[in-house]
């Protein structure tokens, strides 16, 4: 593989690490810790705010072709599903179909490129009710991913039972965390992290 190794982030505010206020989430430590360990890589950060799947396979592709030619080793990390889950007039603003079925042509499409892809699962926030929907859609992702052949990182549960997690989404803004909660999630997705990177 090429020595130049190119990483594109794709999601939304947690992939964008909104609430840290080290302006990192777990994007930027897992390719600060990278480069620590003697693996370095251009890291692009292309987290939206408030995106669903919908929203993010109609822009993926056209923002990650330019940052991961010919001749790289490009890879792609998802994260996605908070947002698709969330109730608006009293419905999920994307249906767990149609997520379903966003991040089988989003797997799809990137296998088209020889893009490796991880994906990590959407995180809990501070509802409950909203959590369970969450969870429905962790697993059905999960199944997906399996399908594709693609590593899947469950992390919805553990951050669920993680008090720091869940004790700095509450002091924030009930969805994103601070630093030490970026932390945590960050030291659940370093070991497929790493195993990925070494592929």
């Amino acid at each position: 593989m090429s020595g130049d190794l190119r990483v594109c982030f794709v999601g939304d505010s947690f992939v964008a690490g909104v609430g840290d206020p080290r302006c990192l989430g777990w994007a930027g430590r897992l390719a600060a810790m990278s480069h620590a360990e003697g693996m370095p890589l251009t890291a692009y950060n292309l987290g939206v705010r408030r995106q669903t799947s919908a929203e993010i396979l109609a822009r993926w592709h056209a923002e990650c072709a330019p940052r991961l030619p010919e001749g790289v080793d490009a890879r792609v990390v998802l994260s996605f599903g908070v947002n698709d889950a969330t109730q608006e007039n009293g419905r999920p603003r994307t249906t767990p179909e149609e997520s379903v079925a966003n991040l089988a042509k989003l797997l799809e499409r990137a296998a088209e490129h020889g893009w490796p892809v991880l994906m990590v699962a959407p995180p809990p926030i501070d509802d409950a009710e909203h959590n369970v929907r969450t969870a429905a859609l962790d697993e059905r992702f999960a199944r997906t991913c399996a399908t594709a052949q693609v590593p899947y990182i469950r992390i919805h549960q553990q951050l669920r039972a993680n008090p720091v997690w869940a004790g700095e989404v509450r002091a924030g803004d009930g969805a994103h965390p601070r630093a030490a909660g970026y932390e945590e999630m960050t030291a659940l997705i370093a070991p497929s992290w790493r195993e990925w990177l070494a592929r």
